[in-house]
């Protein structure tokens, strides 16, 4: 699966420590429009260069992959 375009819920749902991003916030890396400015460069977190779009995590629209990635944010959760 190709990321959709302008869709950013990777870079806002979950946290990203090496960010120091919380869960829910946008990542400062993120423009307006919802593309990443860090993309394809060194400095973009190794966690993000792994993430992959796949349908169980992305859904079928912005609004699922949100809350599916926000869903597995709670779920990974320290006890």
């Amino acid at each position: 699966m190709q990321c959709r375009t302008g869709c950013g819920a990777c870079c806002i749902a979950p946290s990203i420590s090496s960010l120091n991003k919380p869960a829910g916030e946008r990542c400062r890396h993120l423009s307006p429009d919802n593309l990443c400015a860090l993309f394809g460069q060194p400095e973009r977190p190794q966690a993000c260069a792994d993430f992959q779009a796949e349908i169980a995590i992305c859904g079928d629209s912005r609004d699922q992959a949100l809350q599916i990635l926000a869903l597995l944010e709670q779920d990974t959760l320290p006890a």
